[in-house]
């Protein structure tokens, strides 16, 4: 890979791998955008069924990766896993413009984001050399394709969606697995023509006991806390519709826009944050990451407050710069939490068991969301802010529960970093 010409200081295949994730991220978020609007308006599912179906089809799109990655791995290896799996997303996205095809469809998503969401990562540390310095922020470049892709697909398929009809949403989403697809089979080139394994796989480590009570306490603590976060494309995202004032003007913005604000804060917000963290730990000053995490779980239960707050004191419908507030400090929390979670698991990992420990990472949003859908079960049973108020209750809980990893936690990572030295 040395012979090839750098781009933005990286190989071109981490901007193949970008593009093409940016664009799987556009149909995933572009469907699921839509997903709950479609449900209760064109289908005519009850609010309370359609959380379970949103709640078990995400869980499903973040299970089924777990098995897919052992079959990339065992079977069809990566480029194979990637080019079926998004051919398999794309077929699943067209089939929703078929109301019969409804869960089918579906289910035919979740079956190739298994195959496609493990194999597309980790293909960037076939593009590097060991000890290569700059694969320490080819993750971060990696990641802001995640947020471009999610920003755009609210924007473009809801409005497609909301506008002109369902369909041409789904549609849409579609097209953009597409031409992720064409981007990745056309950058075959740039692409490491042999993945190497490592070698760590031939003595691999084992579990110990306190890592694996840790981790559990970890995915407990997430799990809980994913009940409250997977709302904003749930109850929150049917709370922009019946209790907001989308009024600006002359125009009525479109009640999926607003789900391009996650994305687009993580965006603006990233730098920033991590120039600062960087800053505090140049200073002495760096923060454990169960308190982080905490923090971070707190920052959302306020932002879940507040909308408790907006929605009991609104006389009528409130005003939408609430939402774009509540938005702003949900996504500030978010860096705290997220991030950190997988990166423990990444750091926690014994030799020649990391794809497995993150593959568990998985496993917590799967969790989470199952529980998510379960909660917003309770948006129609409860007044708007009393239920805003729970789920700022649940994110409660969950920083509760992080605080408590923070001595072992930090005791594992000590104890981690002292062998590294010896």
């Amino acid at each position: 890979m040395n012979g090839q010409r750098a781009w933005f200081g990286q190989p071109p295949g981490l901007t193949i791998l970008f593009l093409t994730n940016m664009w799987e991220q556009f149909s995933y978020f572009g469907m699921r955008a839509l997903l709950v609007y479609y449900m209760t308006k064109q289908l005519m599912i009850g609010q309370g069924s359609s959380s379970v179906i949103y709640g078990a089809y995400t869980a499903c799109a973040y299970f089924t990766p777990i098995v897919g990655g052992v079959i990339a791995d065992r079977l069809l290896g990566k480029r194979r896993a990637i080019i079926t799996g998004g051919s398999i997303m794309a077929a699943g996205h067209f089939m929703m413009t078929f109301e019969p095809l409804f869960y089918p469809a579906l289910a035919t998503i979740a079956i190739g984001n298994g195959l496609f969401l493990p194999s597309l990562p980790s293909q960037i540390d076939d593009l590097y050399e060991p000890g290569d310095p700059r694969i320490g922020w080819a993750y971060n470049v990696y990641y802001v394709g995640v947020n471009i892709g999610g920003f755009l697909a609210p924007l473009i398929c809801g409005t497609l969606g909301e506008l002109y009809g369902w369909h041409y949403g789904f549609g849409a989403a579609g097209i953009g697995m597409v031409l992720g697809l064409l981007i990745y089979i056309g950058g075959q080139r740039h692409l490491p023509a042999q993945e190497r394994r490592a070698a760590a796989a031939e003595t691999a480590g084992r579990f110990e006991r306190q890592t694996v009570l840790v981790l559990a306490g970890i995915a407990l603590s997430v799990t809980v806390f994913r009940g409250a976060y997977e709302q904003v494309g749930n109850t929150v995202a049917l709370w922009a519709d019946a209790g907001v004032d989308r009024a600006a003007g002359a125009l009525t913005i479109p009640m999926t826009w607003f789900q391009s604000l996650n994305p687009l804060l993580v965006m603006l917000m990233t730098p920033p944050l991590l120039r600062y963290w960087r800053q505090r730990s140049e200073d002495g000053r760096h923060e454990a990451p169960a308190r982080k995490m905490a923090t971070g779980a707190l920052i959302v239960g306020g932002a879940y407050l507040l909308l408790a707050l907006v929605a009991l004191l609104a006389d009528g419908r409130a005003a939408w710069a609430w939402l774009v507030l509540f938005f702003a400090v949900f996504t500030f929390g978010e860096l705290f939490i997220l991030p950190t979670g997988l990166g423990l698991f990444a750091r926690l990992a014994p030799a020649g068991l990391g794809a497995t420990t993150v593959a568990a990472w998985y496993i917590t949003i799967f969790s989470g969301s199952l529980t998510a859908g379960l909660v917003g079960t309770l948006w129609s049973r409860m007044g708007h802010g009393a239920y805003f108020a729970l789920l700022a209750g649940i994110a409660a809980v969950a920083a509760l529960l992080l605080r408590t990893l923070d001595r072992p936690l930090s005791q594992l990572l000590a104890a981690q970093e002292t062998g590294r030295t010896e």
